[in-house]
């Protein structure tokens, strides 16, 4: 069975993100990286990057080609074109061929193939042909509906693109030699430009911040305080620091190399620039990924889910085949025509276009979803966005307009400053790290109040980027030859971590307690507004203290200057988004870096009622157990870190919840990798997209409301075709087997069966765009096995009741009681059990009543209506005698009337009843 799934999913399931893939090879990178750096990466690889690790970094560039100031775009271009492109082989499509040979081998398909051979050597060319027909009918339709989504999926991918930043020679600028102005990325002969991460080649200089993704295997030839994530390669938690420096050891393995960079890794804090060694397959990554390729890919929810139902399907059959052909075998005496009979039943029990369908209805949902501004980058997961009963979301940008705005500058006793806003301008302009929307707002405020020459008149000497551990960052700026100046901002508490004194125009006061309780209720006053709080500080550098380079260490004897204050709106949509959730059973809760003032003031203007809110320090002291009680009677948790975050959405999963989370940050991509649907946007960086399993290309709650909904109405119609097919095959095998102890013939000619069982299979091609009840959005919805037996149960006998009446009604009303006669019986069943089939696909597809209350889209409709037709044409046309039926007698349809009204009507009654005690799926 596992074959059967790892087939089924295969096929689009190569859209899955790179840190996924990175995860599963934990077992691989289990020894230490030295190992690893030996046994998993070809010599020739490794050996190219540990000479790159050991050459000094302008020798690096000379050997490649390249120079301090990047490559051309000719160059760059002359390379991708006789190099490929920078992807990794495994996620390349599959050939047709072999795509069409995966969705051929199934055991469904192995299962008709052997019967259609064995139809063969016995010369029943009918059967042959109608069994061969299912085969062709179910690998085509797959490999159509899956070719398609393929190509859909490729189209969505496409609008969600991760850039990096690559550095060129200025237009008419020749490119340097490898040295000529060292790595300084404000080179007047060096430019900027974002380039798709698939464009780079080898020699590519990258410049690389805070948030980025590692996209090549490269050379550092700068570093600044920076420090990489490669947990996903070597499972370290701890991030490892990176140095520019020529290794000395050479004995050290590949990933111990400090002055490394490896693909899929990712930049937590600090700045780079590095040249690109490897690219696509011949990356350390590309390596893995050509050992894994054969392995089974990890069993997802939704996987688990189809598995379980298949297998209830497989043992049903594997118990009911062997039944049917034990008792024709006993009664009828010819244990030939009873295997053959069995082998038709068990093609009957066989959910043969089940594959085909999940596929059609994925690759629909995720086009409907794209419509919505919901990119879908693994399809399974839209199981996952209908199943989320928990969403939980960062606070700027999601219920807020993400449109920040500065709206007061004050010193530490609230009265206006231009000076902070001078300091705090100085800070955002030459900073190069990861520049958000609280610097973005500072420069539009400030290129307006302040003098604008102020840039020019201040140059960079330095600076300390970044980093969620010290939330803050520092400058140091010289005005001409004069003492350097090292300007701070960051979170309050932190800044004044670093603060010795307080400024308030020409005095410096030193920070004693009851200075630091006004510094402490200004800012208050100004979270109770609703403004975010960003504290600026500064420290003059006299000649004695002068470096050429500065760190963490020089952030300390600092004075406070005062505040940048920050204001972002509610959208007023979020209002009517929250309401929308929650009206579909999705609970909001806010997971949040921000303090504890603004988020409730926040939460309170879009009616979130933040309660007992739970704060940061206090996640950090409780144990599991705690956190998990915790979790389920709070909705809001404000200053967080990003693994308080992640340890949140891992207590919610704990518990048993569907748990999403949607956030755009660094700091958010540990939550996303961890939630059950990780959710994200167009204008992340770069580690949160890759974490996500669906992009919003508009950064709203309601556009998320949206693709909720979307994906309940993809499970539902994928849950419609195996509750139908099953509680049907059910039936149709009870009938069989009241009919094999008593009747003197078989009820149906395997070649009957076998075309009843293609024409229904054609019926249900139309499932995928059928429509969807209401009520069955409203809630989260998931598989449940134990529930699809029961139905099997209860509505599977039904259809036997009114088998068994038409058998009732051709043995006594038109003497179809004997072998000779066993035609016009086979006849009569044949189309009341097709009809009764068709007529059951309307019955449960709805809880309401059908054609009244809930009518099925159009194409099920004439689909339904143009098989029924064609069921009722074979026994009375001209084919008949070819398929063994005969025409039935005008009488008989009355009685099949009566049947079908009287089928329609007990299905109904026990559909409430049952829905009424177990509710409807």
């Amino acid at each position: 069975m596992k074959n059967v799934l790892k087939s089924f999913f295969e096929s689009f399931l190569r859209s899955r993100h790179m840190l996924h893939h990175f995860e599963r090879w934990q077992t691989l990178l289990s020894a230490k990286p030295s190992s690893v750096g030996s046994a998993a990466m070809p010599p020739e690889i490794a050996k190219a990057l540990a000479a790159a690790s050991h050459t000094d970094a302008g020798e690096v560039l000379v050997r490649m080609n390249s120079s301090s100031q990047g490559l051309t775009e000719a160059h760059a271009l002359a390379l991708r074109k006789r190099l490929g492109s920078n992807e990794v082989r495994h996620e390349q499509p599959l050939p047709w061929w072999n795509h069409l040979w995966q969705c051929y081998r199934n055991p469904f398909n192995l299962l008709l193939t052997v019967l259609a051979l064995v139809s063969y050597i016995t010369e029943d060319t009918k059967a042959t042909v109608v069994i061969g027909s299912m085969v062709l009918l179910s690998t085509v339709l797959r490999f159509l509906q899956e070719s398609r989504s393929n190509k859909a999926a490729d189209r969505l991918k496409a609008m969600v693109s991760n850039t990096s930043t690559v550095l060129r020679p200025t237009p008419g600028e020749k490119a340097g030699r490898a040295g000529d102005s060292g790595f300084d990325l404000a080179h007047a002969g060096t430019q900027r430009i974002e380039v798709p991460m698939r464009d780079l080649v080898p020699g590519d200089v990258i410049a690389l911040s805070a948030g980025d993704m590692i996209p090549a295997d490269a050379r550092l030839l700068s570093a600044k305080d920076l420090f990489i994530s490669q947990s996903a390669l070597t499972g370290e938690s701890m991030p490892v620091e990176k140095f520019a420096a020529t290794a000395a050891d050479h004995q050290a393995g590949v990933l111990e190399r400090d002055n490394l960079l490896f693909m899929g890794t990712n930049v937590i804090s600090g700045t780079a620039t590095a040249v690109i060694v490897h690219t696509g397959a011949r990356t350390f990554f590309g390596a893995l990924a050509q050992r894994v390729s054969a392995t089974d890919r990890g069993t997802t929810a939704f996987q688990a889910g189809i598995n379980r139902v298949s297998w209830l399907l497989i043992r049903f059959m594997l118990v009911m085949a062997p039944l049917v052909l034990v008792i024709n075998g006993v009664t009828k005496g010819n244990w030939w025509e009873a295997a053959l009979f069995a082998l038709s039943i068990a093609v009957g029990l066989t959910p043969e276009m089940l594959p085909m369908i999940v596929t059609a209805t994925l690759a629909k949902g995720a086009v409907v979803m794209s419509r919505r501004k919901v990119i879908v980058k693994r399809l399974e997961a839209i199981h996952n966005f209908g199943a989320m009963d928990v969403l939980c979301t960062d606070k700027t940008g999601t219920l807020t307009q993400d449109r920040i705005v500065l709206e007061r500058h004050t010193n530490a006793w609230g009265e206006d400053s231009d000076h902070v806003l001078q300091q705090a301008y100085l800070n955002s302009f030459h900073q190069t790290g990861l520049k958000n929307l609280l610097d973005k707002a500072v420069l539009s405020h400030a290129e307006v109040q302040l003098d604008t020459q102020l840039q020019t008149s201040w140059r960079k000497v330095d600076e300390v980027p970044f980093d969620f551990s010290r939330r803050r960052m520092s400058v140091v700026v010289a005005h001409g030859d004069d003492e350097h100046l090292l300007i701070c901002k960051g979170a309050l508490e932190e800044i004044l971590s670093v603060c010795t004194s307080v400024e308030r125009g020409a005095e410096v006061l030193a920070l004693d307690t009851n200075v630091m309780t006004r510094i402490h209720r200004v800012a208050s006053e100004l979270n109770a507004q609703g403004l975010r709080v960003v504290a600026v500080a500064s420290r003059t550098l006299h000649a004695d203290a002068r470096k050429p380079a500065y760190s963490v260490a020089d952030e300390s004897g600092l004075t406070l200057l005062g505040y940048v204050a920050f204001l972002d709106p509610p959208k007023e949509s979020t209002v009517p988004a929250l309401q929308a959730l929650a009206a579909h059973g999705v609970a909001v809760k806010v997971l949040t870096g921000d303090n504890e003032l603004v988020t409730r003031k926040v939460c309170g203007d879009v009616g979130i009622d933040a309660g007992r809110m739970v704060l940061g320090h206090e996640v950090e002291r409780m144990n599991e157990a705690e956190l998990r009680q915790v979790v389920e009677m709070r909705q809001v948790f404000a200053k967080l870190t990003p693994a308080h975050k992640e340890r949140i959405v891992q207590a919610l999963h704990a518990n048993g919840h569907v748990v999403g989370f949607m956030g755009d940050g660094i700091n958010d991509a540990p939550a996303l990798r961890a939630a059950d649907i990780g959710i994200s946007v167009d204008g992340a960086v770069d580690v949160a997209k890759e974490s996500a399993d669906i992009i919003l290309l508009e950064k709203s709650l309601m556009v998320l409301e949206q693709g909720v909904v979307e994906g309940r109405r993809t499970f539902a119609n994928m849950l419609k075709y195996i509750k139908i097919t099953a509680s049907s095959n059910f039936g149709n095998v009870f009938s069989v087997l009241v009919a094999s102890a008593f009747l003197p013939f078989l009820p149906m000619l395997p070649l009957h069966l076998l075309v009843q069982n293609l024409l229904y299979d054609v019926s249900q091609i139309a499932i995928p765009f059928d429509n969807v009840d209401e009520e069955f959005l409203k809630t989260p919805q998931r598989w449940n096995p134990a529930d699809l037996g029961r139905f099997m149960v209860f509505f599977g006998p039904i259809s036997s009741v009114f088998d068994i009446l038409t058998y009732t009604v051709m043995w006594f009303v038109f003497a179809a009681n004997s072998v000779e006669h066993q035609t016009l019986f086979q006849s009569g069943w044949f189309i009341e059990g097709l009809l009764s089939q068709t007529l059951i696909v309307h019955l449960i597809r709805t809880r309401r009543i059908p054609f009244l209350q809930s009518r099925a889209a159009w194409p099920l409709l004439a689909m339904g209506v143009a098989i029924a037709a064609i069921g009722i044409w074979l026994p009375m046309g001209p084919l008949a005698h070819y398929f063994k039926l005969q025409a039935l007698p005008l009488t008989y349809f009355p009685w099949l009337v009566l049947m079908l009204v009287g089928y329609a009507t007990l299905t109904q009654a026990v559909k409430g009843w049952y829905a009424r005690r177990y509710g409807w799926q």
